[in-house]
């Protein structure tokens, strides 16, 4: 079985850029280097390389606020300002490329009083307690005001909050009362994402970030994906925090709070506390939330190793229907429907493609819906009583679980979403200093996790788990026989958009669990899978545009779209910073953790294997599953269970 990627030899737009995937077109010529000193350190740099990147190579720290490792340059902040000999003004390193033989000053006396005005000036309409500000000890204008020696207001501190805070959002909180104008949240909202929700309105001292005719988040086309707060360098932007409400359904005896984890908060939540990124603490994490009083704690892996049942099932009905029915309304290709945000994006954008989405259920709601009828059946708790929370690295989580179609259990199915960043606070406020916790399983009765359900945190996850069960069960083979130690490395990488063919030579006989499905295989012998991978809002527009100009991935029979970049482990719930290279680290983290699993096959999950057995007994796709586990949507766009 052999696979090819068909890598875009074309300029890359600015999202792919911005990712650091674009690749210098084939044949070009070196580029030119220039001599440059930096506090009087000489070193070469490409031309056109700005002061900032240079002084990076040296390890010289130039302060930034309005510039960030994912964003265009603005260069409007002017924090970052140096000295350039000859030159009668100072110039912003971040903004200043180098096209000639330059002698640059980074901390002179000029330098250092022009940035202390500068942060001065941003503080005098600062309005806010640093103490009850969500990004105490975490925010890149108070670490600034420390570090050049701000001890008290030089041009005053407003009093008063001039604008009222926007909590409309399920996952968004807006506080522009915190806003320092370093614009990050538009750049990564209009750039990084292309979604356009933000916006500045008026200009000079008047200029203030919008959304469309100011209306609150919850009224204009937000995703919910919650970039923006990862990147926001202030409180200005922050998640909505359910914490206390959690607490509450903890101390409150007659609740049952059980939690399930997803696999990437567990890639990153070792940042919170100190840890480099990529530090697994997946069994650290049990431990700690027992102590911090939930009673259960189980795996979201179980449900997602579930999801490539009842999707890549669903994805067999669709290629039987069209290939051997002839019939031609069958939505090809199908979408990956596990990411909110990219829900949310289609249903805004896309509306009419709605209809190539797969309709299982994210990993997330269907726990919710198992938890309150099989689970609560299996272990005698009245469902009314159970607290169902979710531990994601997503923003858009916190929307999905609210949204009124989720409650196919008859009760709301996921009670409460909480992020990375707001369960390390959680764990802080018990006292928990994870990385010191000793290790535990987690609870039954949904067993042990797989590596397929591990990967779905890294972009290209998802569809490497599909293949690797869609491999297995239409050849007969072990997908070890096509890819070494099955691990489908055409299907990884931080590319924006990838592109792979998965031929099928030969079919073995129809397995067991999904003979309701097809009589038998030979109608894929020969066949050639096409699927694709998109992370990010930005390149997932890419590829939507295409399919409906007919281009390459039209003819695709698997797209797996993820709302951020990254994937999972790039959440807008994950810890701050983020950067290209800590999204690396969680990532080799998810794939390390995979290896160390005994099943790494979703369809080989014991305990999978018996909640078929003994309740969804009609398979996947049948109609127990699709009661629980799946959405349908109706001609105007709208879920409906």
């Amino acid at each position: 079985m052999s696979e090819t990627i068909d890598h875009n030899k074309t300029r890359a737009p600015r999202s792919q850029r911005m990712f650091g995937q674009e690749r210098p077109p084939e044949g070009e010529q070196a580029p030119q280097k220039i001599p440059v000193q930096i506090d009087h350190v000489e070193l070469e740099v490409e031309a056109g390389a700005t002061i900032l990147k240079a002084a990076r190579q040296i390890g010289v720290r130039i302060p930034t606020l309005c510039y960030h490792d994912d964003l265009c340059v603005a260069g409007v902040c002017r924090i970052c300002v140096v000295e350039i000999e000859g030159e009668r003004t100072l110039h912003a390193a971040c903004s200043y490329p180098i096209t000639r033989p330059i002698k640059v000053l980074t901390h002179t006396r000029k330098v250092r009083q022009a940035r202390r005005h500068i942060l001065d000036l941003m503080l005098s309409r600062h309005y806010g307690e640093c103490y009850s500000c969500a990004r105490n000890n975490n925010c890149e204008l108070q670490s600034l005001a420390k570090e050049y020696g701000v001890d008290y207001f030089r041009f005053g501190h407003p009093e008063q909050p001039l604008y009222a805070i926007d909590s409309s959002s399920h996952g968004v909180v807006r506080d522009m009362n915190k806003c320092i104008h370093c614009r990050r949240c538009i750049r990564t909202c209009i750039d990084l994402q292309e979604v356009g929700v933000l916006d500045v309105q008026n200009r000079s001292y008047e200029s203030k970030v919008v959304t469309f005719m100011d209306k609150p988040l919850a009224d204009v086309i937000c995703i919910n994906c919650g970039q923006c707060t990862n990147r926001c360098p202030t409180g200005a932007l922050n998640v909505k925090n359910p914490t206390d409400e959690v607490w509450d359904a903890i101390d409150d005896p007659a609740k049952h709070v059980v939690i399930q984890t997803a696999p990437s908060p567990r890639a990153a939540i070792g940042e919170c506390f100190g840890m480099p990124p990529g530090t697994p603490m997946t069994f650290q994490m049990n431990t700690a939330l027992r102590l911090c009083g939930f009673d259960k704690v189980f795996d979201t892996n179980f449900t997602a190793d579930l999801t490539i049942l009842e999707e890549g099932a669903e994805l067999l009905q669709r290629l039987y229907r069209a290939l051997v029915e002839g019939d031609s309304k069958q939505a090809l290709p199908q979408f990956t429907s596990c990411s909110p945000g990219w829900i949310k994006y289609i249903e805004h954008f896309y509306p009419e493609m709605l209809p190539h989405l797969s309709t299982a259920k994210s990993p997330q709601q269907m726990f919710g819906a198992l938890i309150k009828t099989f689970y609560a059946e299996k272990a005698g708790v009245d469902p009314a009583s159970i607290v169902t929370v979710a531990l994601m690295p997503c923003t858009a989580k916190k929307y999905e679980c609210n949204r009124p179609e989720m409650c196919a259990s008859g009760y709301k199915d996921i009670d409460y979403g909480l992020t990375t960043r707001e369960l390390a606070k959680m764990m802080t406020e018990a006292g928990i200093f994870l990385p010191d916790m000793p290790k535990s399983g987690f609870d039954d009765p949904f067993g042990a996790p797989t590596g397929s359900g591990v990967i779905f945190g890294a972009t290209g996850g998802v569809m490497e788990s599909a293949m690797r069960t869609v491999i297995e069960l239409v050849t007969g083979q072990l997908v070890e026989d096509f890819y070494a130690h099955a691990n489908i490395v055409p299907l990884r990488g931080f590319e924006g958009i990838r592109y792979v063919e998965i031929p099928i030579q030969e079919v073995g006989p129809v397995p067991e669990l999904i003979a309701h499905l097809v009589l038998d295989w030979n109608w894929l012998k020969g066949f050639t899978l096409k699927v694709g991978m998109a992370h990010g809002t930005a390149n997932a527009k890419r590829v939507l545009d295409d399919i409906k100009a007919g281009g390459r991935f039209s003819a695709c029979h698997f797209i797996e779209f993820m709302a951020c970049p990254g994937g999972c482990l790039g959440g807008g719930g994950q810890p701050i910073p983020t950067t290209p290279e800590i999204r690396a680290a969680r990532a080799r983290a998810i794939y390390d953790e995979d290896m160390n699993y005994t099943v790494r096959k979703s369809h080989e999950n014991p305990a999978l294997l018996r909640l078929y057995k003994h309740f969804l007994k009609d398979g996947p796709c049948g109609p127990a599953s699709h009661k629980l586990l799946h959405t349908h949507y109706t001609p105007r766009g709208k879920y409906i269970v």
